[in-house]
């Protein structure tokens, strides 16, 4: 649905994206490409997608900003999408996010400044109001090189204070009228059907996934497309057959669970950290620096952890917590610990026609110590230097369980085995960690490279883990409690 009209597409290619869609057929060149790889939010759009919601109604459209230069057209089957070019019209009035932008002198040579107002407006849907931390996250995914952000982001905490216009301000996003629009193309007869075009298949259950799968092995699993979109606008690759996981319901699911927290592979990353944030607090900051806003939007935490890259920053957290993987092949099901599923760089565990469904995390072992560290150029949108994330239990100086998870520094993200023992033998105290630090060189032979030394990482993996321990000493701003670390403020 574009601008309140259902709009059909015949055979539209597998992989033609979004922003090529915008700008070449429909000719709204207000989307621009910057960077075609998610970095530089210019390509923002918004897309609406018809949710579960516990009010009265049961049913919500939730919207949320994407970078449409990685996103495949075919996704968007069943959802809404906003462009720049929606919000107002040459005979009518600016949108408040317009306004305020222009008000505020946001804007100077304007490449960057639908990407900004898309940001913008989704935020702008979300709430009623938004202070300078909560704005300057919004715009963590989105680059200016002429403006400066000060009047952007002075734009961006004043777009509340104008009067809303008939288009898209919170109530119309939020109508009945909305909901029911998109109900009635989930309702199509056409809707009935998984979706199918040339090269792309999008399964409605997981059955329908699994048997696709085992028919065709060699056919590549897409979900947030954010790390396969750039095979196609970057490395110009022809990609083999796609099935889609974004349509299957009990993928889209998180549960709670007292023995666990389940999270589908289609999860997204925002909605998968903010549950295992409400259960973990520590991890408050790693999810806050991974990638940004349109980015968490669409990459699915299962994806991050089926690509496997061992800087991917969700992987130490998820060992360090003993997450278990579930595996489908066919109708066979199994569980992994995450930590076994890695098997060399870029080897898995993973059987022909075995996809991961979802991720089990247990839930928090009181008493206990949680951290998560990353260390990058940039404090936003940046790729590790070294991450990590430490979970140990003690009872006074005895080390009961200690599980010391770290990116960066190896083929893959994994336990410092030998740091462990180390820590386990000499116990919570000063000791006892410049023992397991000093283990760590016997556990990682870290390599060189642009983003940093091999000695840098391995003298910063063990400051790390200095920081841990001394941040959990009397008096130093940090509380011990049931379910984790909280900063004391």
């Amino acid at each position: 649905m574009l601008d309140g009209s259902v709009v059909s597409i015949d055979r539209p290619p597998a992989t033609k994206t979004v922003l090529e869609y915008l700008r070449e057929d429909l000719g709204r060149t207000g989307t621009k490409e910057g960077c075609a790889e998610g970095d530089c939010g210019a390509c923002t759009v918004v897309v609406g997608e018809l949710r579960a919601d516990p009010g009265p109604d049961g049913r919500r459209v939730h919207y949320r900003a994407v970078n449409s230069c990685i996103r495949f057209l075919p996704t968007l089957d069943g959802k809404e999408l906003v462009t720049v070019e929606s919000l107002s019209d040459a005979a009518g009035p600016l949108h408040p996010v317009q306004r305020s932008m222009v008000d505020h002198h946001a804007s100077q040579c304007g490449f960057c400044t639908p990407g900004f107002v898309m940001s913008l407006l989704a935020l702008y849907l979300q709430e009623e109001r938004a202070d300078r931390e909560r704005v300057l996250d919004t715009l963590s995914g989105n680059l200016c090189r002429c403006t400066g952000y000060r009047p952007i982001i002075d734009a961006g905490m004043r777009q509340w204070d104008y009067p809303p216009t008939p288009r898209w301000s919170r109530e119309y996003a939020q109508s009945d009228a909305r909901a029911a629009a998109l109900e009635a193309i989930a309702r199509a007869p056409a809707a009935e059907q998984s979706l199918r075009v040339p090269g792309f298949h999008a399964a409605r259950t997981l059955d329908e996934l699994a048997e696709a799968l085992a028919a065709r092995p060699d056919s590549l699993m897409l979900a947030g497309g954010t790390d396969i979109g750039l095979w196609v606008t970057k490395q110009l690759r022809e990609l083999p057959p796609i099935l889609y996981l974004g349509d299957v319901a009990e993928l889209n699911e998180v549960r709670e669970r007292p023995q666990e927290l389940w999270i589908g592979a289609a999860v997204s990353i925002a909605e998968a950290w903010r549950a295992l944030c409400g259960r973990f607090p520590a991890l408050q900051e790693q999810a806050a620096r991974f990638a940004s806003p349109p980015i968490r939007n669409s990459a699915t935490l299962c994806g991050n952890l089926a690509n496997g890259s061992p800087i991917g920053d969700s992987i130490p957290a998820l060992i360090a917590l003993g997450a278990e993987l579930e595996l489908r092949c066919a109708s066979r099901v199994r569980r992994l610990p995450l930590e076994d599923f890695y098997l060399g760089y870029q080897k898995k565990d993973l059987a022909t026609g075995e996809f991961v469904t979802g991720v089990a995390v247990p839930p928090p072992a009181p008493p206990e110590m949680l951290a998560s560290y990353k260390l990058s150029k940039r404090i936003d949108q940046d790729i590790s230097a070294v991450c990590a994330t430490f979970r140990v239990r003690t009872q006074g100086e005895r080390v009961l369980d200690a599980r010391l998870a770290y990116g960066g520094l190896a083929g893959i993200a994994c336990r410092a085995r030998g740091a462990e023992r180390a820590l386990t033998e000499g116990g919570w105290t000063h000791t006892g960690i410049e023992a397991a630090v000093a283990a760590l060189a016997d556990d990682f032979k870290p390599l060189s490279d642009l983003r940093a030394s091999g000695d840098y990482r391995l003298r910063t993996a063990g400051n790390l883990l200095r920081r841990f321990y001394l941040q959990q000493q009397p008096g130093h701003g940090v509380t011990r409690t049931a379910d984790a670390l909280r900063p004391v403020h």
